[in-house]
Formats: structure tokens, C-alpha cells, sequence
């Protein structure tokens, strides 16, 4: 029994009475605990009482003396966020120098260097550090020439930095990194102009370089042609002498000069897609193609006549 009274106990010390125990430490200033990046501004009767911004556990009589014990009573703390923080504005409106309405999207940073500036000497420093910076955009980038604000990012950026810096100082605010990170335009109409004009060049380089392709295959085909035209026509000009000796050694074997000039014959009649009618042989072969030539209506095969003086010769 006496081990489980020492038991419940404990239970409720650590868990009912530590946690109101360290609340009243709390309420009476004991102690207090500043998170990692954050910042606690103590007021009391309308004075600031203490600033402590550094991370840890701290105790107060120490640093704030005996006000610490009825500061949380009578006065009020602030906790400000000193973390690096990040906005974007978008679509500034400013005027090349040409007169194109343009838009500027611009990126900063800023935290909180000066925890008592930021609350008590500007009542909305970051609405006013963001109004500043629109119109330090504004003032610092019109009247650009068209060229310069599509491609100097980096200089514009500083240019607006510069501007910026000093008022947002006062203002417990400490403006980090700027940076123009769109420009763009903002009338529909030249929009619209512009992706026009874009959309013809590039048809008409397009057919440039089509044309020009044209142009070099017409010219590597015509050169072909010449040089294949040049080729045919020493062929073809060579061509009967070159027959002509095939055709002067064949004839010194009368056999195969035979044998060429049938194989020749039967070439042509093959490819002359006529009917042909194949006969035997014989003494009466001449008295068949006859008979089958009367009756086709064709005239009858006749041997040719051998002039006068052959058969004068042949007689002799």
C-alpha cells in the first residue's frame, strides 16, 4: 500500500503538478524559452522592458530585473519571426521607351533585422515594403528601351535593390535578394501581333530553306544527268565497233555463227508474242505447212528464186 501511495503520487506531481507549477513560473516571469529564429519584445507600462533574441532558455530577473514578475501581469510580449521570408509581385506595369506596355514580375526576400523598428516605427512594414517596391519598379524601369529590359535582368534587379534598401531599413525590414524574374507584355492585341509575325518568318524560312534544298537536288540531278547522258552517248558511239568485232570472230567458226544467229531468230520470235506452230521434219514438212497455210487464208510458202547468174554459177 505504501509503494502504490508513493506511486500515485509521483503520477501526480509529474503529471498535474509540474505542468502548473512551470505555468506559474511562466505567468510570473520566471523563465522563458525563445525558439530557434524568433525574437521576444517585452513591454510594460508602455515601455519596452527587454529584447531577447537569442535562442535558449532564459531567465528572466536576470535579464529584465524585478519588472520580470509582473511583466506577463501587466505588460505584453511579442514574438516576431526573424526567418527569411519570400514574396513575389506580379505583373508590375511599366512603359518601354517605345511606349509597349509591359509587365514586370519581381522576387525579394526580407526579415526582420530591427525587431523594435518593425513594431513601432511603421504599422504595416511589409504592405509598405511591398508598396515600395512595386513602385521603386515602376519609377526605376520605365522609359526603358525595349531591348535593354528584355535583357538586362541582373542590372534592373540591383537598380530596384538600391532604391529599395535604405527606407526599408528604417523600417526594421533588411530587403536580401531581388530579382526580375518575368517580363512580359500585357497588351493581348500585340501579343497576338507578335506570335503573327513570329508564326511568317518562320514559314518563310521555312520555304527558304526548302527552295535552297530544291535548288542543290535540281542541281546535283542535272549533273547527274550530264554526266550519264556523256556516258550513253560513248557507249552508243562505240557500240557498232565493238559489235562489229564480236561479230567478225564468230564468224570465223561457221558453227557458232549458226548456232548465235538461231538462238537470235528464236529471241525474236519469242519476244514478238506471236502464235507459233512447231512441224516434224521430213520430205513432206514443205506439202504440211502449205495445207495448213491455205487453210489459215495465208499464202503458201514459196522457196525464194535464185537470181540468174547464181544459177549460172551453181550450173558451172
Amino acid at each position: 500500500m505504501e509503494a502504490l501511495t508513493v506511486a500515485v503520487i509521483m503520477l501526480v506531481i509529474l503529471f498535474i503538478a509540474e505542468p502548473v507549477l512551470l505555468g506559474l513560473c511562466r505567468i510570473f516571469g520566471l523563465y522563458a524559452i525563445v525558439q530557434e529564429r524568433s525574437c521576444r519584445v517585452y513591454m510594460l507600462f508602455g515601455k519596452v522592458a527587454g529584447v531577447i533574441d537569442e535562442p535558449g532558455l532564459h531567465f528572466l530577473p536576470a535579464t529584465l530585473g524585478w519588472r520580470a514578475l509582473i511583466v506577463n501581469l501587466l505588460g505584453s510580449c511579442h514574438v516576431l519571426d526573424l526567418r527569411l521570408d519570400q514574396e513575389y509581385l506580379r505583373s508590375q506595369p511599366v512603359n518601354s521607351e517605345e511606349g509597349a506596355p509591359m509587365g514586370i514580375g519581381i522576387w525579394y526576400e526580407m526579415w526582420i533585422s530591427d525587431p523594435l523598428g518593425y513594431l513601432f516605427k511603421n504599422t504595416d512594414p511589409r504592405g509598405s515594403l511591398r508598396a515600395n517596391l512595386s513602385n521603386a519598379t515602376v519609377r526605376c524601369l520605365s522609359n526603358m528601351p525595349l531591348t535593354e529590359m528584355l535583357q538586362t535582368r541582373h542590372t534592373m534587379s540591383q537598380t530596384v535593390r538600391t532604391e529599395v534598401t535604405t527606407k526599408s531599413t528604417e523600417w526594421g525590414y533588411q530587403l536580401g535578394s531581388v530579382y526580375i524574374r518575368k517580363v512580359h507584355f500585357r497588351d493581348a492585341g500585340m501579343i497576338k501581333q507578335i506570335e503573327a509575325k513570329v508564326v511568317n518568318r518562320l514559314r518563310q524560312v521555312t520555304s527558304a530553306i526548302k527552295q535552297t534544298g530544291a535548288n542543290q537536288v535540281s542541281v546535283i540531278t542535272s549533273s547527274a544527268e550530264r554526266e550519264a547522258a556523256i556516258e550513253f552517248a560513248k557507249a552508243a558511239a562505240i557500240r557498232p565497233a565493238t559489235l562489229g568485232q564480236a561479230f567478225q570472230e564468230i564468224a570465223r567458226e561457221p558453227e557458232v555463227a549458226s548456232a548465235l544467229f538461231e538462238v537470235l531468230e528464236a529471241q525474236k520470235m519469242v519476244a514478238s508474242n506471236a502464235r507459233i506452230t512447231l512441224l516434224p521434219g521430213g520430205p513432206h514438212a514443205r506439202m504440211l505447212a502449205n495445207l495448213m497455210a491455205a487453210e489459215s487464208g495465208v499464202q503458201p510458202y514459196t522457196p525464194p528464186v535464185k537470181p540468174a547468174a547464181s544459177a549460172a554459177a551453181a550450173a558451172q
